[in-house]
C-alpha cells in the first residue's frame, strides 16, 4: 500500500483534526497503533507539527468523512494527477563517440542516397550532427569527400533500426508519400522458403 510522504506529521494532523480511530491512522500511515495512542496522549511526537493530508493531495475531504462514519473502513491514498501524467521525453543532443564520429558523413551519404524524403533537421536529429555538415556531403564540399563510403547507419550504431524507420515514416507522411514497404528480416525468409 502507498504510504503519505511524511507518515509522522501526518498522523499528527489526523489524530488534532478528525475522528478516525486509531487503527485507520495507524494503517493509513504505516505506524504502530500504539505510536498514534502516545500522539493522541501527548507522549510521543510532542511539538511536531502536522501535516493537512487534504492540502498535500494524499486524501480528499470526502475520503475522511466516510472513514469517521465507518470505523471498519480503511482511508485510500487519493490518486495524484502527476502520477497519471508521463513526464515528457527530455530533449538532449544526442552523443556519439570518438570512435563512431568518422563514421556519420558515411552515415549521412547513405541516408541521402537510399532515403531522399528525409529532411536535413530529421537526418541532423537521427545522427547527432550538424546541417552543416549534412550540406556538406551533400554537395560534395566535406574534407573528406574522397574516403565517403555510403554506409547504413544502423549497422554503423549510430541510431537504431527503429529510429530508422520512425523517421522515415514520418517523413513519407508529410510528404504524403505512401509507406515504405516492410522489410522482412532474413529469419522470417527461411521460414518462408520452407
Amino acid at each position: 500500500m502507498e504510504r503519505p510522504l511524511m507518515p509522522k506529521a501526518t498522523a499528527v494532523w489526523l489524530v488534532e483534526n478528525t475522528a478516525l480511530t486509531f487503527d485507520q491512522i495507524a494503517e493509513f500511515t504505516g505506524l504502530h497503533p500504539l505510536e498514534v495512542k502516545g500522539i493522541a496522549d501527548g507522549e510521543v511526537l510532542v511539538g511536531v507539527r502536522g501535516l493537512d493530508p487534504t492540502v498535500s493531495g494524499m486524501l480528499t475531504r470526502e475520503e475522511i468523512a466516510r472513514c469517521e462514519r465507518d470505523p471498519k473502513a480503511r482511508l485510500r491514498m487519493a490518486q495524484s494527477v502527476a502520477a497519471t501524467i508521463k513526464p515528457a521525453k527530455r530533449k538532449t543532443a544526442r552523443y556519439t563517440p570518438l570512435s563512431k564520429r568518422q563514421d556519420r558523413p558515411d552515415a549521412i551519404a547513405w541516408l541521402l542516397r537510399h532515403h531522399p524524403e528525409l529532411g536535413d533537421a530529421q537526418i541532423c536529429k537521427l545522427l547527432g550532427t550538424t546541417k552543416a555538415t549534412v550540406q556538406a556531403v551533400r554537395d560534395r564540399t566535406h574534407w573528406k569527400s574522397q574516403d565517403i563510403r555510403p554506409r547504413d547507419p544502423v549497422l554503423l550504431g549510430l541510431c537504431s533500426q527503429s529510429e530508422l524507420d520512425e523517421a522515415v515514416a514520418r517523413a513519407r507522411a508529410e510528404q504524403g508519400m505512401p509507406p515504405a514497404p516492410r522489410k522482412v528480416p532474413l529469419e522470417e525468409l527461411g521460414e518462408l522458403a520452407e
